[in-house]
């Protein structure tokens, strides 16, 4: 799988985004411990979207571009909580 810049850029993209749906259930009343949960879910669904949206997106099935989309979700969980514990 050959991963160009705008197919690195499409994955930070979807990385962003479900940071923003993270910050944004963590504003609501939802437990915490649901957030990793729906981030990658929507992670998930614009991977999907994005094969279809982006030309240049790294995959071209959906089960890889499925995990391509989750992995952004966790990812941005991840680094929400990696910029929590430098802080404390």
């Amino acid at each position: 799988m050959d991963i160009g810049t705008m197919g690195i850029t499409s994955v930070a993209a979807i990385t962003v985004i479900c940071y923003l749906v993270g910050n944004a259930v963590k504003a609501t009343d939802v437990d915490n411990k649901w957030i990793p949960i729906i981030v990658g879910t929507v992670g998930g669904v614009l991977g999907v979207a994005g094969m279809y949206i982006m030309p240049d997106f790294p995959a071209t099935d959906y089960i890889t571009a499925a995990a391509i989309g989750i992995v952004s979700g966790l990812a941005a969980t991840g680094a929400n909580q990696a910029v929590r514990q430098l802080n404390e």
